[in-house]
């Protein structure tokens, strides 16, 4: 059995609604239960290079150069239950020592280039979402996926 993956959770633009704040960081807690994980919010998206890194200022990341694998989050990406985004998350940690880094983008979307650069693409839904409240659903069900593969009864079925 591989490490428990590292999850980065990126996402562009400050945050100014201490309601999505104050969720945002308990997600980040919960998941800390299971896996490394950091909360990162990046001035605009030209920061997530090309290898998939997020750019960081904290404990000298930045020198490391470790790459990473980048997962955009776009109505245009493909979707999954709770269940199959549990599988996803498995079958990454069984297949790849990379740190994963989901990306949130700005109100916008994604440029072209950025969505190019990315090794995977998901969607939580058909629906639009304000980009902070896009972060909070994430971080829930990165959480619930989680709980999903430890047998946790957070996540009953429905």
């Amino acid at each position: 059995m591989n490490h428990p993956v590292k999850i980065k959770i990126a996402w562009i633009g400050k945050t100014k609604e201490p309601a999505i704040e104050a969720l945002t960081a308990e997600y980040l807690k919960r998941i800390s239960r299971y896996v490394a994980v950091e909360g990162v919010a990046l001035r605009d998206e030209a920061l997530l290079d090309c290898a998939g890194r997020v750019a960081s200022s904290r404990r000298g990341t930045r020198a490391s150069g470790a790459k990473s694998t980048l997962v955009l989050m776009d109505s245009q990406g493909k979707e999954f239950s709770s269940e199959q985004f549990a599988g996803f998350l498995r079958d990454y940690q069984d297949r790849n020592p990379l740190p994963l880094v989901f990306a949130v983008g700005p109100a916008d979307g994604f440029s072209e280039a950025t969505k190019a650069m990315a090794q995977h693409t998901l969607s939580l839904g058909k629906i639009t979402l304000p980009h902070g409240l896009a972060r909070v659903v994430l971080l829930e069900q990165v959480y619930r996926a989680l709980t999903i593969l430890k047998g946790h009864p957070y996540h009953s079925g429905h």
